[in-house]
């Protein structure tokens, strides 16, 4: 039958829905909080969640958001809870829930739901991932609420970009669900009308405006002139000032109107701690778009990902994930291959980058050295901790944060 996705920090309750759907021949995994639940719905793929909303670590409706944005809301979901209101059961709804249900739960109104949702036809992944994906990212989250207090108050906005830019995803975070988007960069004829009346409500964007040639400037210039007849939304991206523009030929007066709201977002350098999480996102994105295989990244893959200094930005990382995903010939990527793909040497003494941040540059230090005598005990756990001088717990923890792999922990010394 269907496998289904029970997520409920009651033991009892878990046990007795587990009995209930077992015995109608549905297959059943448990899980007791949000991060077990994550975990399941990545590795599993249900057909069908039931899901609790009081939980003690992050509640139903937030894990319902999370999965909604992240593009992983294309099973039904049917919300749990016991002390239930009719404004939560509302929220659930809009969220992307199916159903509610009311603890305690008739069996057959139990039954009966889960056969609506198994009878529903699968919802269709978001095309592009945008910021709504990152609630457990503080600067991310941030910038989300930046973009909507501008976006309710204008619908031109310039974003100062460089290298490491996330233009695009803040950008694509602004498009209304089932509204055009016109990379103005791609567009190669004139814009008329028509183009504009089918892009009502959409956005039009353009990476960076110095690159934009004469024929897209005109574009441009011919959509800010009918913003809002049409309801778009315009979001540019430059890491040049308005003075260099106009320098270039630029017109100054469509220069004051994309230079009058400007937003400074932090670049993926100023995101580094954050690009495990981004990366793992993106790939759980492409895989439920169907544009790669299920796969998920070691620590130790991720921890490559997060020392790159990632020049071209959202794009090159997301790009650079897609092709990890696509080339990984095991469900799990490994460094190595991180290290392949991105052309990365293995550090040596001399590699070391002295104008680091202090904090980087002693993790650079830290891995260095652990790799060269973990390379020199073969992995031996015993003779690394003595060499070392570090008790062996605390070994195995600075191991896991520099996304090192030791060896077993009955490892003998000889």
């Amino acid at each position: 039958m269907a496998q289904i996705l029970v997520v409920d920090d009651e033991v009892g309750i878990r046990e007795l829905l587990s009995e209930i759907l077992t015995d109608e021949g549905h297959d059943v995994v448990l899980a007791e909080n949000a991060t077990r639940a994550r975990a399941a719905r990545a590795a599993q793929r249900p057909d069908l969640v039931l899901l609790d909303i009081w939980m003690p670590d992050t509640d139903g409706i937030t894990l319902l958001k999370e999965w909604s944005a992240a593009g992983q809301l294309s099973m039904p979901v049917i919300m749990m809870s016991g002390h239930g209101s009719i404004d939560t059961a509302v929220e659930a709804t809009r969220c992307g829930a199916m159903d509610f249900l009311e603890k305690p739960i008739a069996l057959q109104k139990l039954l009966a739901a889960v056969k609506r949702g198994l009878a529903r036809q699968p919802v269709s992944v978001p095309a592009q991932l945008t910021l709504d994906a990152f609630i457990r990212c503080p600067p991310l989250k941030d910038l989300k609420k930046r973009l909507e207090q501008v976006a309710a108050r204008t619908p031109l906005l310039l974003i100062k970009s460089g290298p490491g830019s996330i233009a695009e995803l803040a950008a694509r975070s602004l498009q209304a669900p089932g509204r055009a988007w016109i990379d103005l960069s791609a567009h190669a004829s004139p814009l008329d009308l028509s183009a504009l009346e089918s892009a009502s409500g959409g956005v039009l964007f353009a990476a960076e405006l110095a690159l934009l040639s004469r024929l897209q400037q005109k574009n441009l210039a011919f959509a800010v002139e009918r913003v809002d007849k049409f309801g778009l939304r315009i979001v540019v991206a430059s890491m040049h000032s308005a003075e260099d523009l106009a320098s270039e030929g630029w017109d100054e007066a469509l220069l004051r109107r994309l230079f009058e709201v400007t937003l400074a977002p932090p670049t993926l350098m100023d995101l580094r701690d954050e690009i495990p999480e981004i990366a793992n996102q993106i790939l759980l994105h492409l895989a439920e778009a169907g544009e790669v295989p299920p796969r998920r990244a070691s620590t130790a893959a991720l921890n490559a990902l997060r020392t790159r200094a990632w020049p071209g930005g959202y794009a090159e990382l997301r790009a650079s994930v897609k092709s990890l995903a696509l080339g990984a010939l095991d469900e799990e990527i490994g460094a190595d291959e991180v290290g392949q793909l991105l052309h990365q040497a293995p550090a040596t003494a001399g590699s070391l980058q002295l104008d680091l941040p202090l904090r980087d540059a002693r993790e650079a230090f830290e891995r260095l050295y652990f790799e060269h005598h973990l390379q020199q005990e073969a992995g031996n756990m015993t003779r690394l901790a003595e060499r070392t001088g570090l008790e062996r717990t605390h070994l195995y923890r600075k191991l896991k944060q520099l996304g090192l792999q030791g060896g077993r922990r009955t490892d003998e010394s000889n």
